[in-house]
């Protein structure tokens, strides 16, 4: 169970460690605990730090969130879900974000060696973890001068993500390990018939296809997205899962690159239905697996994966024994420092949901 901590101690970690309490802009955080109900009597303020990684957004709250006591990332993670959760809709839904608006909240680490935790979110609820938001996270962090070139890690809800922070927003980082879960599974997609896939986890659970007739372009968009929303369900009502009943939440298709010196173009749909922009850390991971799996990649080799709109990612694996270790390379942009204003007389504060 978490327990409440008004104001955790975190020991310091070395020169990459971060002062929780002056994170954002040198301007200390509130003492005063975050409301767990949306109906508050006064103003509150969340400072972030906007970035995009390959066309893909993500949203670091670095100051002024809510109290998530102390425990592990998961536990933590769990108690923003059931607790905070206006917070959450409040950062990434509209009027202030939109469907396709990830989301980032800075936490102490329980590991005072990691130079952070982080909490990722998007428009429909907790992620288990974001490979563009890593990068983006860093990216936030060196902009704050809160890191400086080096390796450094992150504490995230499924374990440690080591990273290498190379300057000038250029990011490299070791995912969790990742496993293909089943090859070739087929499912009854109403309207488009049958579709083989694998099934993996880079991070977060993924149903990867590459034998199917969608050509991979950005202005089929509406197409792909209706497609893999449909494979979506019907892995659903087919009770496929991943391992101990994980939902298959991310569905990744895959043709060939726009530029030759690329190996592949993909297309990744996300919980919240809206596509991912970048190539998508954890679907390259996914990917890097099912690769490893197959005898198509061996360690060290790279891979590299283009997105939709023509962003891309350098992935690797490593063996730690017999855990696959994806490493992913890419870029992530600071677009904007912004204080949010949650006033309690606005009728959308906590954000448009249900649509």
């Amino acid at each position: 169970m978490v327990q409440r901590k008004s104001s955790p101690e975190i020991p310091n970690s070395g020169r990459n460690a971060i002062d929780y309490g002056t994170l954002a802009y040198g301007m200390p955080r509130s003492e005063a605990p975050f409301p767990h109900s949306p109906h508050m009597h006064s103003i509150q303020r969340l400072q972030v730090i906007d970035t995009h990684t390959g066309g893909e957004p993500t949203r670091v709250i670095v100051a002024g969130g809510p109290d998530l006591g102390i425990g592990s990332l998961a536990e933590r993670r769990e108690r923003f879900r059931h607790e905070f959760d206006h917070i959450r809709s409040a950062v990434v839904n509209e009027p202030r974000g939109s469907d396709v608006m990830v989301g980032a909240m800075i936490c102490p680490p329980v590991d005072p060696s990691h130079v952070a935790g982080v909490i990722f979110f998007n428009n429909v609820g907790m992620l288990n973890m974001c490979g563009h938001g890593t990068i983006g996270v860093v990216a936030a962090l060196a902009h704050l001068g809160r890191i400086t070139e080096g390796h450094s890690q992150l504490e995230t809800p499924v374990g440690t993500v080591g990273f290498e922070y190379h300057g000038d927003g250029r990011v490299t980082f070791e995912n969790v390990p990742s496993y293909r879960h089943a090859a070739a599974v087929t499912v009854d997609v109403p309207g488009y018939g049958p579709v083989t896939g694998d099934i993996a986890w880079g991070g977060n659970w993924f149903y990867l296809v590459s034998d199917h007739d969608q050509p991979l372009r950005l202005d089929r968009v509406e197409e792909l997205t209706q497609f893999t929303w449909a494979i979506r369900q019907a892995l659903g009502n087919a009770g496929l899962t991943g391992t101990d009943g994980g939902e298959i939440d991310h569905i990744e298709l895959f043709g060939p690159p726009l530029d030759p010196q690329h190996h592949s173009r993909n297309f990744v749909l996300c919980p919240g239905k809206a596509y991912d922009r970048s190539p998508c850390g954890t679907g390259t991971s996914a990917k890097l697996a099912c690769l490893y799996a197959a005898g198509k990649l061996q360690p060290g080799e790279i891979w590299r994966q283009e997105s939709i709109v023509g962003s891309l990612f350098e992935g690797q694996v490593r063996l730690d024994g017999t855990r696959v270790i994806p490493r992913i390379t890419g870029s992530a942009w600071v677009t904007g420092e912004a204080t949010l204003l949650l006033d309690p007389a606005d009728p959308f504060c906590f954000g448009i949901t249900g649509h």
